[in-house]
């Protein structure tokens, strides 16, 4: 199975280049757009070659969730400590955005490694602020605490108008992803994945993984949550998440596949209807080639009009075939 990276490869790239053209006056104006509709917006002005802009836009979050100035709820604080000095949060943002950045590189570390691990996390903005409120959940977790302000039943968006829920405890953390396919071979397709899904984690070698549940009903814990926002057509994952699984470097891990899981069930869909589609145009293939085959000999050399051949008779073929005639 193919995890998801973190970081935005393109903006990785973008960063690296430009930090090793520091010296070169060039302007920069990208845009392009990743999975689960985030957007990002680069630009780097002739004027100022040291500054870059970074204008990310998030999914449209559903009524459920609770966002702050257009923010998740503790994202501005993971800003922060993610990046320091290096990055400054303007406000109020560009224009059909929900968070730019100014970025200095002249308070970039001098040192290499530091400063690749740094733009690496620049890179992975989209972790930082989308994960922001998973953290602060299983970050306290960790302590076997609950975090404060936090209720029974929380609501995150991972997907334009779609939302996973949490239910916080202090021995563990409840996950559960509504879903969702628009394509009916994908649904198809997702429904199978995951009962397979759950049916792996009871082998041996996954004992320490997180316990993993599917049902085609919503559980118990979301009955006050509006129906609207539980319209699965896949049905529901649940995941159970105990302080081993966000102790030390996990946590950022943990993070991050939650944060991504219904990414990962599409690209592992997708990458399977692809596989089958080129299983039944190769086994159509080979039965063509077996028909072909044993066509029996009379047929193969039976002539129609329409591919009949013709051959260009000299005048010399053409006396000597009258000849034969007469004679």
């Amino acid at each position: 199975m193919l995890l998801l990276q973190a970081h935005s490869r393109f903006l990785l790239e973008t960063l690296l280049n430009r930090v090793h053209n520091l010296d070169k006056a060039v302007e920069l104006d990208y845009h392009w757009v990743e999975f689960d509709d985030v957007r990002y917006h680069v630009q780097v002005t002739m004027k100022n070659p040291h500054i870059l802009l970074l204008s990310v836009s998030l999914p449209i979050p559903p009524p459920e969730t609770i966002f702050l100035r257009g923010l998740p709820f503790g994202a501005i604080e993971a800003i922060k400590a993610a990046y320091g000095v290096v990055v400054q949060i303007l406000d109020p943002p560009r224009d059909g955005f929900n968070l730019t950045l100014k970025l200095n590189f002249s308070k970039l570390p001098p040192d290499e490694e530091r400063r690749h691990i740094l733009l690496v996390k620049i890179a992975s903005v989209r972790e930082v602020v989308l994960g922001a409120p998973l953290r602060v959940v299983l970050k306290h977790l960790a302590s076997r605490t609950v975090a404060p302000d936090v209720g029974q039943l929380l609501a995150l968006v991972h997907r334009p108008k779609e939302s996973f829920f949490l239910i916080p405890q202090a021995e563990k953390v409840t996950v559960v992803f509504p879903m969702r396919f628009n394509d009916s071979v994908d649904t198809v397709l997702a429904t199978s994945f995951l009962q397979e899904f759950v049916e792996a984690r009871r082998t041996a070698g996954l004992n320490n993984a997180p316990l993993c549940m599917w049902s085609s009903s919503p559980p118990l814990d979301l009955k006050e949550v509006p129906s609207e926002a539980l319209s699965a057509n896949a049905g529901f994952v649940t995941f159970v998440i105990f302080p081993r699984h966000v102790e030390g470097k996990k946590l950022d891990r943990t993070v991050w596949n939650l944060s991504t899981f219904h990414a990962y069930v599409s690209y592992h869909v997708k990458c399977s209807e692809g596989f089958m589609h080129t299983r039944m145009r190769r086994r159509v293939e080979s039965l063509i080639q077996a028909l072909d085959r044993a066509k029996p000999d009379s047929e193969k050399s039976k002539k129609t009009i329409n591919n009949r051949s013709f051959k260009r008779l000299s005048l010399k073929d053409l006396k000597e075939s009258r000849s034969n005639s007469m004679s």
